[in-house]
């Protein structure tokens, strides 16, 4: 039995999205209406365009066989994008597993801000030393190599699956050649000078994690989440290693949790780094600080 009710063979492509979609609002689903679409066409394999000119179109035994079990799954709450197995970041197609958290928009603020930077001082073309501490699914990192053509990349995390993740990342957006991973806390054991430095480190106080929407506290990695007692741990880390890190002119730039900025710019200044002000995501909260050796 489906665990959306009437769906079944013999209804239209529009009904299966309906039920679906209703299904999913009293799941209490945000988007439930985009989700039954996203989850309609990875099951039946069609894009947006055949799903609205086929929505009358009666379904197949077989294709209920398909699409029951990817609505079962988001019913509890497990996102889109962890059902596809796959999330669009900036220019890029990343797959995504359990090893590794799903890229959010809000982490594109972090890219604007380095490229920003780096056309600002004429510098997007150099060959450039990357460093992304954190790397997960190597969303930061092949953003900024698809957009910086001369530049190499590192990637670090804890985690050797999610490294491996990261590694098949590269090699389907062709930038395998410019980038290399290593498993290692923060960066240690690496070596500098790097050019441009950035990270989306764990930032969630940890007493808050029981308290993430069930796509995030359930089925997000609690390693890429827990910030420790006060969310700043990583900020702290990175913040003594930054100075050893970056070259001379580099930059490092860091996503914040909301409402972080104070802190984190105290822990950097304390540690011998210029701030500057914080760029802002699309809802206006301050979400990528940049920092530089101060003199």
């Amino acid at each position: 039995m489906s665990a959306v009710p009437g769906l079944q063979a013999g209804i239209s492509v529009a009904e299966a999205m309906r039920l679906m979609a209703q299904s999913f609002r009293l799941a209490g689903v945000e988007d439930a209406t985009i989700d039954a679409r996203a989850l309609l066409c990875h099951a039946l394999r069609i894009d947006r365009a055949l799903l609205i000119s086929d929505s009358e179109r009666i379904l197949e035994t077989r294709e209920i066989a398909a699409i029951s079990p990817l609505a079962a799954r988001r019913l509890k709450r497990e996102p889109v994008s962890r059902i596809r197995g796959r999330k669009e970041f900036w220019n890029l197609t990343l797959n995504v597993t359990p090893a590794v958290l799903v890229p959010r928009p809000e982490t594109e603020t972090v890219v604007e801000a380095a490229l920003d930077a780096f056309a600002r001082d004429g510098r997007k073309i150099e060959k450039l030393c990357v460093l992304d501490i954190g790397t997960g699914s190597g969303a930061l990192l092949l953003a900024l190599l698809s957009e910086l053509p001369n530049a190499f990349g590192l990637g670090t995390d804890v985690s050797a699956e999610a490294l491996e993740v990261a590694r098949a990342n590269a090699e389907r957006n062709g930038l395998a050649a410019r980038c290399s991973f290593v498993a290692c806390n923060i960066a240690e054991g690496v070596q500098g000078p790097f050019d441009l430095i950035v990270s989306n480190p764990p930032y969630v106080v940890h007493d808050d994690l029981a308290t993430l929407a069930p796509e995030v506290r359930d089925y997000a990695p609690a390693l890429a989440l827990d910030g420790g007692p006060d969310g700043l741990d990583a900020y702290r880390h990175i913040a003594g290693e930054a100075r050893r890190l970056l070259a001379p002119a580099g930059r490092l730039i860091v996503e914040l949790g909301a409402g972080q900025e104070p802190a984190v710019r105290v822990l950097f200044t304390n540690a011998g780094l210029r701030v500057s002000a914080a760029r802002k995501d699309l809802a206006g909260i301050p979400r990528a600080l940049s920092a530089t050796i101060a003199p």
